[in-house]
């Protein structure tokens, strides 16, 4: 099981700032993300969305020890 930690705005979509997930790959998460999370729907494709520290495509696999980073655009100044 992956470790999916949201920050921000994705936090607050995902009611949650960490949670434990079953799904095999990536491409798999975001769309049980945005199933279970209408909210998160719009957010997803817009995040930064990192797996062990890296950008990677969806197909990647998800392991037990996987840490997903889910990372909504930053406003800065």
């Amino acid at each position: 099981m992956a470790r999916v930690r949201y920050f921000a705005a994705a936090e607050e979509m995902a009611g949650t700032d960490e949670e434990t997930r079953v799904e095999p790959t990536l491409g798999a998460l975001r769309t049980a993300l945005a199933a279970e999370r209408p909210g998160m729907a719009g957010l997803l494709p817009r995040c930064a969305v990192l797996v062990d520290g890296s950008r990677v495509d969806d197909d990647e696999p998800l392991g037990e020890a996987t840490v997903v980073d889910v990372l909504p655009p930053f406003a800065g100044g």
